[in-house]
């Protein structure tokens, strides 16, 4: 299993229209409904965006969804501070993330 966490800070300008991108996102994660990824999105009030993608065997199924290749199509644009991937390691979790 790969846990990955991507962070960034849009421009406050950029932050709402990088809401309803990401939103989009997740309306098509609803509907087609892949195999094999979890993910969640959380944002502060300062612009930061933190991305939780979490794979069975590493390879996603997000990059293939129009939605969220219009989302990556100008991120970089969006933002203040550009996104960052780190591998990431869940030292507890209560009830948060689902059980498997």
């Amino acid at each position: 299993m790969k846990r990955t966490l991507i962070r960034y800070k849009t421009r406050p300008d950029a932050a709402e229209q990088n809401r309803r991108l990401i939103e989009g996102v997740f309306a098509e994660l609803q509907e087609k409904s892949p195999e094999g990824v979890r993910y969640m999105v959380l944002t502060l009030g300062d612009g930061s965006f933190f991305h939780f993608v979490e794979t069975g065997d590493g390879a996603s199924p997000l990059p293939q969804l129009d939605a969220f290749k219009l989302f990556q199509a100008g991120v970089r644009e969006r933002c203040a501070e550009p996104p960052q991937a780190a591998e990431a390691t869940i030292v507890g979790n209560y009830r948060m993330l689902g059980e498997r």
